[in-house]
């Protein structure tokens, strides 16, 4: 008899308070909005069957408010893993792209022209994410083989691990949509990784 797939649900944090804003946001802890509590909630509501054994979350205020949403059906509480945190955006982090520009002109367009390429002042790049992020992943998939596990995480770090999983360069990570409180899945089957969603938001 075949082995169990490995099933992760990766869910991106619901939307934050300061969404409107449109600001690069890494390490800045900031909570959910009510919007990004009904949509993990709705998120909730669509994974009460999937028999999660377990659900991680970076250690970032959203993305533990989000897995606390989205393990209560199944009676999980989430457990917190510094790796799985957003880039560290540096000094951008908290500011919107008028202030960056402001402080910094021209160089939006050189960090748009060299996504994955270019780090982000005094914060961290692309790999040096991805060298973060998926030996965390890994470390959860082998205490889970076989099993159904929920990570709770940030666009950055989901998109790393989505292009480690898919062997994609890291200079496709936008490639990979990351909405609020999307869930994307990953399915393993004899060592390899089969992506079954990608960016499926909820519905409120």
């Amino acid at each position: 008899m075949d082995a169990p797939a490995t099933l992760i649900y990766l869910l991106r944090h619901g939307e934050v308070a300061l969404a409107d804003t449109r600001r690069f946001l890494g390490h800045v802890d900031v909570p959910l909005s009510a919007r990004g509590e009904a949509q993990c909630a709705a998120q909730a509501e669509r994974l009460r069957g999937a028999r999660l054994s377990a659900i991680f979350t970076s250690d970032l205020a959203r993305a533990q408010r989000s897995g606390e949403i989205i393990g209560a059906p199944h009676g999980l509480a989430p457990t917190a893993l510094p790796a799985l945190r957003e880039m560290d955006m540096g000094r951008w982090d908290g500011l919107s792209a008028a202030e960056v520009e402001a402080r910094e002109p021209g160089v939006l367009a050189s960090f748009a022209t060299l996504v994955g390429e270019y780090p982000f002042p005094g914060g961290e790049s692309v790999p040096q994410l991805a060298a973060r992020v998926w030996p965390a992943f890994e470390a959860i998939v082998a205490a889970h083989a076989g099993q159904s596990v929920a990570v709770v995480a940030h666009a950055g770090s989901i998109r790393a691990i989505l292009c480690r999983a898919l062997d994609l360069p890291l200079t496709r990570l936008l490639a990979m949509g990351q909405e609020y409180a999307a869930l994307s899945v990953l399915e393993q089957v004899d060592r390899s990784w089969r992506l079954r969603r990608l960016n499926e938001t909820p519905m409120l």
